[in-house]
């Protein structure tokens, strides 16, 4: 399996070409007359031709056959995959769900693409504006058959099982604490290695990025050299039988049938490429003197909207780290937020709710929803002993946040049977403490 290597920094140019072909990339143009090794070139843009520099989108791929040839796309199922947001009645009521169920693989054969079940979203491929949360539960792998996002980038979050991701650039082998993003229109195939389950944060009209860090200054958060780009690789192949290429267009899935392998670039060169990050590689900041800091100084990735400070979606992360702090409730503060809080565990304990909230669940805090530490959290830290200790140990949550008004969809709220019910009840139990005799004690 060919490797991967580390970008000298987000965004910028790179290259690599299959060591079994020297030579293979180009010298001196992007397309000449004739491409070494009888190649055919092929840019993949992904931002308009006239976008500023820094933000132009595009990579040269040099393949043995182009993509343009295939038979025509036709409509196939589209299983749990949804963009319809008006399936049922709005809820703005706290959710959460139990760890999504993982079909066995001795009952039924699912693959990556079948595996895809839409949880909520808002917005619409076809305006280029909006979000959508999926999840994926398989157990074998694809054969055949590879996926294309036409509508968006998807920023995949492992959190059982590794997943071995081939893509026209080369292979990525992503396991839990790892993410991995492919852009939109990159074709990619799943190998698994038995029961798997993850979280997929879709996004159209924008492309993931590094949040910028303002006072921080140069250093801190993620950081751009620990992401990781695929080397070459690629695959001569016909398939007899034909190979299936699955599109995602428009929020419906369409297939078409080539005879060949579409892992075949040989060499390619760009700054429009799918990328890995090992969350362990993430610097924390946090707070030192007083009070709990919001959960943005745990940003690992943004997707910016045209409204400046304001995210199409954020990715954001609370890993271990320690807790210093004076005079102050450690735990997240109860909170009524303008965006829209998806929350998923990847391993361990989320220290606000260390019961019910299971890796391979997840929770939804919408728009102006009430929402912070369960009755156990918020007693504990109101009388704990504050001295340094660690926050997280053993753990890895994430939050999907965005400024959309996300719909749930029938299946999150019906169909997959993991909704719980009962969710409401963890802050049942707070009590008043108000006493209006109360005396600040003296010193």
């Amino acid at each position: 399996m060919a490797g991967l290597k580390y970008m000298s920094g987000f965004g910028n140019e790179f290259a690599s070409e299959d060591p079994r072909c020297p030579g293979a990339l180009p010298e001196g143009q992007n397309n000449p007359q004739v491409c070494p090794y009888g190649l055919y070139a092929e840019q993949v843009s992904g931002s308009a031709f006239t976008c500023p520099r820094s933000t132009n989108k595009r990579s040269w791929l040099y393949r043995i056959l182009p993509s343009v040839r295939h038979k025509p796309f036709t409509p196939m199922s589209c299983g749990d995959l949804t963009e319809n947001w008006n399936e049922v009645e709005p809820d703005p009521n706290q959710l959460r769900w139990k760890p999504f169920n993982i079909p066995k693989s001795s009952e039924k054969k699912v693959d990556f693409i079948s595996g895809l079940h839409t949880v909520c979203g808002a917005g619409d491929s076809k305006s280029r504006n909006g979000i959508v949360i999926h999840m994926y539960t398989c157990n074998t792998s694809m054969t055949d058959r590879c996926f294309q996002d036409a509508d968006g980038d998807l920023l995949i979050v492992p959190q059982q099982g590794e997943i071995l991701i081939t893509t026209e650039f080369g292979k990525m082998m992503v396991e839990p604490n790892e993410i991995c993003v492919i852009q939109q229109g990159m074709r990619f195939s799943v190998d698994v290695f038995g029961e798997t389950r993850g979280y997929i944060l879709e996004v159209f009209g924008a492309h993931f990025e590094l949040p910028d860090l303002g006072p921080i200054g140069a250093n801190g958060l993620a950081n751009p050299r620990d992401f990781q780009t695929p080397v070459a690789w690629y695959e001569d192949r016909t398939v007899a039988t034909g190979y299936t290429i699955v599109n995602k267009y428009q929020g419906k899935l369409f297939s078409c049938q080539q005879d060949f392998s579409p892992f075949n670039v040989v060499a390619w060169h760009g700054n429009y490429t799918p990328f890995k990050y090992n969350l362990e590689n993430f610097m924390a900041i946090n707070c030192v003197a007083f009070d709990h800091a919001d959960p943005s100084i745990f940003t690992v990735l943004t997707a910016k909207s045209t409204r400046p400070g304001v995210a199409i979606a954020d990715f954001v992360i609370f890993p271990p780290r320690w807790g210093v702090a004076d005079h102050t409730f450690r735990p997240p503060y109860y909170h009524r937020n303008c965006m829209s809080e998806f929350m998923g565990l990847i391993k361990g304990h989320y220290e606000a709710k260390e019961e019910g909230f299971q890796p391979g669940g997840a929770s939804l805090h919408s728009i102006m929803t009430p929402h912070g530490p369960d009755v156990d959290c918020f007693e504990k830290n109101s009388t704990a002993l504050l001295k340094p200790e660690r926050v997280s140990e053993g753990t890895m949550a994430f939050m999907f946040e965005s400024s959309f008004s996300m719909a749930v969809t029938k299946w999150g709220l019906d169909t997959c049977h993991r909704l719980d019910k009962n969710y409401y009840k963890c802050w049942e139990a707070l009590k008043s403490h108000f006493n209006p005799n109360w005396k600040p004690s003296s010193k």
